[in-house]
């Protein structure tokens, strides 16, 4: 396909890139806000079956921090049952706007429930009945039948009373081995800087990738 477009942008500096990466992480995010992108805390979540069969979809990023990134799902869902069975993730931030990327590699795990219920509840109504409604993943029948589950609950759980957390809805945390800041350059001689460290808690490698 004759689709073409050279990037322009200044690349990025390693000498002043801070030690850890959330840091630069939570300027480019900020730089994306002020871009006015659409959802610019959307991300694209890979993962894998045990033997290897991939799959991905587009998530929300909700929380992030020292700690790792965190998005919330159906347990029950394809990516749940996957991290399930291969806590291995892939996380992209497809920042197309300003020519860029974050590409983050490691592990998931469930956070407690306590920070899960926290999130539920600070979620709009309707958006806490859809979770009770939606079997994320399933096959199912029709539209009319979505709709008429979520009229159901919404009937079991009326606005204005509390909404439980499902017990099969809930967060992930990822936590990096890898971050990866991707800058379009021109000639399709991109920036691509890594943080990378061996465990966690240990420091983080920096390191320059061929484009």
């Amino acid at each position: 396909m004759a689709m073409r477009r050279q990037y322009r942008n200044e690349g990025i500096d390693e000498a002043a890139l801070p030690a850890e990466p959330f840091a630069l992480f939570r300027h480019w995010l900020a730089e994306i806000v002020a871009a006015e992108l659409p959802e610019p805390n959307a991300m694209i979540v890979a993962t894998a079956t045990p033997d290897g069969r991939p799959s991905a979809r587009t998530v929300l990023l909700k929380e992030y921090g020292e700690d790792g990134f965190v998005f919330y799902t159906n347990y029950d869902s394809r990516k749940g049952r996957e991290l399930a069975a291969n806590p291995a993730v892939s996380l992209l931030f497809p920042w197309h706007a300003l020519d860029r990327q974050v590409i983050v590699t490691g592990t998931a795990e469930r956070v407690p429930e306590t920070r899960s219920a926290a999130y539920f509840r600070s979620r709009p109504y309707g958006s806490r009945i859809g979770a009770w409604a939606s079997e994320q993943s399933a096959v199912i029948r029709s539209r009319e039948d979505l709709d008429k589950r979520y009229a159901e609950t919404q009937a079991r759980f009326p606005e204005g009373t509390d909404v439980p957390v499902p017990p099969f809805w809930g967060g992930f945390r990822v936590t990096p081995a890898t971050i990866e800041f991707w800058q379009g350059r021109q000639n399709r001689l991109h920036d691509r800087l890594r943080y990378r460290r061996e465990r966690a808690e240990g420091p983080w490698a920096i390191e320059r990738l061929s484009p």
